[in-house]
């Protein structure tokens, strides 16, 4: 950090000569230059506080002491690959054992949630002999080539669907085939899997894995109606393949309920991949992969050693461990159900008054708000959302979009996020949508003041 911070239009100016178009900031119109972070708070170059809803890497609060002094203790004494013995990375493969099922007990570290993903697939190949994958739609499972592949919010607009690649519809109960009113969405999306799966077969594919997020958030938020997953790993695994439960948005306590969000499936729902990403570390880069016995030594009888220079590294597990640490001593899962189940009750309540929010859906502190322009068409509010997003931030509050059609509020900030927090978001927001229905007579007219 230097004595004396350039100007923010400076670096704004190196940042457009230097990177990237591809490289997106939030806020592209305005954007916050940020210069420091602590708990639920990050703060601009003038001192300017703002509650972040959009930090689910920051697990554990931005740059949180015990983690921070766990980082540099360690770096005061060793930092090399794992290749030497070392207690961390045991001790820290120890701990993540005993918060998963059992027959999860083998892993291997990361640096970044992609390489988990994409090593989670050269597991389920080996393991299996087969090559094809059946995906979510609007999926997103990393940005390595392999994971790309993969990701239908990705590969659409690039070069589009590999012949190995089969997606099933996303199981949404707003706005899918399948929606509240049905008897058993989970058994009827599942079916859907199974169709995908039936079709390939046809074609003479075979099936390696279904990947899925175990609460899709590029794909709006979604909460998957409880028994699907079962389901889907009993037709999944009949055609030869693995289950893979990408927890790189929504593991470690942030469901609340769970210490995982694939348990959310039922007590005896066990998938054979598990990868973990970006809160594992509190924003160190950290990831890791969890599977079974069977699975690990199949990889291990082709005789490739797996390496990774960074990967459980002394320090990287040093922070692992104290991040486990601190959602223990700080009972932040706890936490994230009480808050979580405020802050959903909260905003049912502006539901009831405004009429752009079509759907409140959510668990822990992981919520979509889906803002809507009908309410008979649920057709998306894309606009409305930015607007109200643009709007928030003028309030020194953080938020962001997603769902295929952009206009899902998506709620997902650090752990220690609190309940006066929720209190004061939702004041602004309904302050935001009142203001917005006294300027317009419907969302279809919203634009013209955009």
């Amino acid at each position: 950090m230097t004595a004396d911070p350039r100007e923010k239009a400076a670096t704004l100016a190196l940042r457009r000569r230097l990177l990237s178009n591809s490289c997106k900031l939030f806020f592209p119109e305005d954007p916050i230059k940020i210069v420091r972070g602590q708990g639920q708070y990050m703060y601009d170059e003038e001192g300017a506080e703002y509650i972040d809803c959009i930090n689910n890497v920051a697990h554990v609060g931005h740059c949180h002491p015990l983690v921070v002094q766990a980082a540099h203790e360690q770096n005061q004494v060793l930092n090399t690959n794992s290749r030497y013995l070392h207690d961390n990375i045991v001790d820290y493969a120890q701990r993540l054992s005993e918060t998963l099922p059992a027959k999860l007990c083998v892993f291997y570290f990361l640096n970044s949630g992609s390489e988990a993903n994409d090593l989670a697939l050269r597991l389920a190949r080996q393991y299996t002999g087969h090559w094809d994958v059946v995906v979510l739609d609007h999926a997103y499972h990393g940005h390595l080539s392999s994971l790309i592949d993969i990701s239908p919010y990705k590969f659409r607009d690039l070069d589009g669907q590999k012949e190995w690649v089969h997606v099933a519809p996303l199981p949404d109960t707003y706005r899918g085939l399948y929606r509240e009113d049905h008897p058993n969405p989970a058994v009827a999306y599942a079916s859907e899997v199974k169709r995908v799966v039936s079709h390939a077969q046809e074609e003479g594919r075979k099936i390696a894995a279904f990947f899925a997020e175990s609460l899709p958030s590029v794909g709006g938020q979604i909460i998957p109606p409880a028994g699907f997953f079962p389901e889907v790993a009993e037709h999944i695994r009949k055609a030869g393949g693995v289950f893979v439960a990408d927890e790189i948005q929504v593991g470690f306590g942030r469901v609340g309920k769970h210490f995982w969000a694939f348990q959310l499936q039922g007590e005896d729902f066990v998938p054979d991949i598990v990868t973990m990403g970006k809160s594992i570390g509190n924003g160190h880069p950290v990831a890791c992969v969890a599977t079974t016995q069977a699975v690990a030594r199949a990889f291990e009888a082709t005789g490739v050693e797996y390496f990774n220079t960074f990967g459980g590294s002394p320090v990287s597990c040093a922070v692992g461990l104290a991040v486990l640490d601190v959602l223990e001593k700080e009972q932040l899962q706890a936490h994230a159900a009480c808050v979580g189940s405020f802050l959903m009750e909260l905003l049912r309540q502006q539901k009831a008054k405004h009429p752009i929010l079509g759907d409140i859906r959510g668990v822990g502190l992981f919520i979509g708000v889906d803002l809507i322009k009908d309410e008979a068409t649920r057709m998306p509010a894309t606009e409305e959302a930015e607007y109200v997003v643009s709007r928030l931030k003028e309030n020194y509050i953080l938020l962001s979009t997603d769902g295929p059609g952009r206009n899902v509020l998506k709620f997902k900030p650090p752990m220690c996020f609190s309940l006066d927090n929720a209190q004061h978001v939702v004041a602004k927001l309904d302050a935001i949508l009142t203001d917005m229905e006294e300027k317009v007579r419907s969302c279809e007219t919203l634009r013209r003041v955009l």
